[in-house]
């Protein structure tokens, strides 16, 4: 599976942006994804995931009630449409996907990982 993270730019705080990740594979429709983050001098950190059906999503706290992920199995993209956002999410979004049918927020549940989108965002 390769995925191509995209969609990331300058907004100010309060704005809007969509991340859109397309996968290559026929994989991708059986495995959960995620979007995690990553600023600068910190470590990678979970962001969102959603199951293979899409039935299931769950975000890291900082995320619940401004972003929201969804996937189109049928465009092999997932997306997270990123609103209200603040300072404090500049970084670079990097969308992976799982091993098999995971879909949580731990790094080592997935095995695929795209190169990334940076977000910034100024006050």
């Amino acid at each position: 599976v390769q995925l191509q993270a995209s969609g990331g730019g300058l907004v100010q705080a309060g704005g809007s942006l969509r991340l859109s990740c397309v996968a290559s594979g026929r994989m991708f429709s059986n495995n959960g994804m995620g979007w995690f983050r990553q600023a600068p001098g910190k470590e990678r950190e979970f962001v969102a995931t959603i199951s293979w059906r899409g039935g299931s999503t769950y975000y890291a706290d900082s995320a619940k009630g401004r972003f929201t992920i969804s996937r189109d199995n049928a465009k092999n993209t997932v997306y997270l449409q990123m609103d209200g956002l603040k300072p404090e999410d500049t970084a670079v979004y990097s969308c992976a996907a799982a091993r098999g049918s995971y879909a949580g927020a731990a790094r080592d549940g997935y095995a695929y990982w795209g190169q990334g989108t940076l977000v910034t965002v100024s006050s």
